[in-house]
């Protein structure tokens, strides 16, 4: 839990009024698909992009912040996230179609996106139906799956800096690798335009229902997990250096290797954030110890351990 502090050192009143909604002290494992973690010290839900460059503008620069959107790639620590999290909402969901383009807002899940390509006879897209959560996301970390990945679709992206400028990215001011983005990580992607080429929408529905039916055979779909776990190392499968280590069902507390797709982590029920990145380690250091490779979290890891608790910022 946060420290409590007299109230002319609570965080919330060095914020500025805001449209949208903020709390203190708010439960975030509601919101992640693991299921687990500590609160947010502030939970800013903001109205719309012009919502959030206010407040950016008006906030003391020494607060930090987070953000997160639908939660799907995403692990809290257990102590919870100091400072202010962010979280891209109904404001940052919309989709617009122009010709061969999306404008899509951050907050926008992958799979509508799909849809709306689908929709509207745009071919290119249909990889997103296979990827849990937000375009936000996906941006930041060159999301990819079943062969294609955000740098083959991302024209422009629109962000906001922390003094809440905006900023308009070229494709190539992303800097696209391997399942990353060496753009500023202080930037906040609100909104991104992505190319399509036209396509036939039967030959569109039935990718997306071959990525969707490959989805539900090889992955567990139906128990909390934040996806992938580990990025492929050049020229390996993930799944298949863990196998190898032994590592299909190894458990740590409530938190185990999935025997279904030994690259999802899942929380059986009772596991704690602890117990989730404790296992990851393990099959990190075991994979190691097994082939010499060091596997890299595709899991973003955010947060306090619950020993260091959430301390009042600028108290």
């Amino acid at each position: 839990m946060m420290a409590s502090g007299d109230i002319e050192g609570r965080l919330i009143d060095r914020l500025p009024a805001v449209r949208g909604r903020i709390s203190e002290d708010a439960e975030l494992s509601k919101l992640t698909w693991f299921r687990v973690g500590g609160p947010a010290q502030i939970l800013f839900r903001p109205a719309d992009a012009d919502d959030l460059a206010a407040l950016l503008a008006a906030m003391p620069a020494d607060i930090p912040v987070t953000v997160i959107g639908i939660g799907s790639n995403l692990l809290v620590r257990d102590g919870g996230i100091p400072g202010v999290v962010v979280r891209l909402g109904d404001g940052f969901s919309g989709i617009e179609v122009d010709g061969n383009a999306i404008a899509a807002g951050a907050g926008a899940s992958n799979l509508k996106i799909a849809n709306a390509a689908l929709d509207a006879g745009l071919s290119g897209l249909e990889f997103l139906s296979g990827i849990p959560g937000s375009i936000g996301g996906s941006l930041r970390m060159n999301a990819g799956a079943f062969g294609a990945e955000m740098s083959d679709i991302v024209e422009t992206v629109t962000a906001l800096d922390r003094m809440g400028r905006r900023r308009k990215l070229r494709a190539g001011d992303m800097r696209y690798s391997y399942r990353h983005s060496d753009t500023n990580k202080n930037l906040i992607f609100i909104s991104a335009e992505l190319l399509g080429v036209p396509g036939q929408a039967a030959d569109i529905r039935r990718r997306m229902a071959e990525i969707q039916e490959h989805r539900e055979i090889s992955q567990p779909l139906r128990t909390p997990t934040g996806g992938s776990t580990f990025v492929n190392p050049d020229g390996h499968k993930a799944w298949q250096l863990i196998d190898r280590a032994g590592c299909r069902g190894l458990r740590r507390g409530g938190a185990m290797v999935s025997e279904k797709h030994c690259n999802f982590l899942i929380n059986t029920g009772s596991a704690t954030a602890a117990d989730l990145e404790g296992l990851g380690e393990e099959v990190r250091r075991r994979v190691f110890q097994e082939t010499g490779i060091r596997l890299q979290w595709e899991i973003r890891i955010v947060g306090v351990p619950l020993e260091a608790g959430l301390q009042e910022v600028g108290a």
